[in-house]
């Protein structure tokens, strides 16, 4: 079913909605919620939940991308899971890992939030992001949005994880230094 039309089964309060979004995102969805929890039933529940903060969302927004849409939902409900079921425990999982790496480029301190709206720092990054190399820029995305490990990311380079290692790192130290020339404080 087009996206156009599933939006519009949500904005109709029509409950197919959910069955055509889970039909057609389903997979993508899990995809996102297993690569950040790392354990099939809590991916399963950032899922479900995905598709109960949708329904919530829709109207008032309407989603131009709705897999966009629907992916930041089940990524942002993953990582706050994590949050919660690692709360006492840190160390060890890939997340801490990835969150690691990019605090490098980005502290969030307050001082960042008081400076610039969150949305200017998005823009940013975006801008950044359009200037690579597309093998690049695909790497940073499936290592940071998707949180892919750095192994499944070689496979799908056909490279060796040490390089893709090294342009992660190389493309962060990038980011850095664009973003302190930009006034970001980082």
């Amino acid at each position: 079913m087009d996206d156009r039309l599933i939006v519009q089964l949500y904005w109709d309060r029509n409950e197919s909605a959910i069955s055509e979004s889970s039909k057609k995102y389903g997979a993508y969805c899990a995809s996102i919620a297993r690569n950040i929890l790392q354990n099939a039933s809590d991916a399963e529940e950032c899922v479900n939940d995905t598709w109960l903060h949708a329904w919530n969302s829709m109207p008032p927004q309407k989603p131009s991308v709705l897999s966009a849409f629907l992916g930041r939902i089940t990524r942002n409900l993953s990582f706050d899971l994590f949050r919660r079921l690692h709360r006492e425990k840190r160390g060890g999982g890939n997340i801490d890992i990835v969150l690691d790496e990019l605090a490098e480029c980005v502290s969030g301190n307050d001082d960042t939030d008081r400076l610039w709206e969150e949305k200017e720092l998005r823009a940013e990054i975006d801008r950044f992001l359009s200037l690579l190399p597309e093998d690049k820029r695909y790497m940073f995305i499936l290592r940071y949005w998707y949180s892919d490990s750095v192994s499944d990311i070689a496979k799908r380079f056909q490279t060796s994880a040490n390089n893709v290692s090294v342009t992660l790192s190389r493309v962060r130290q990038k980011l850095k230094t664009q973003l302190i020339e930009r006034g970001f404080d980082v």
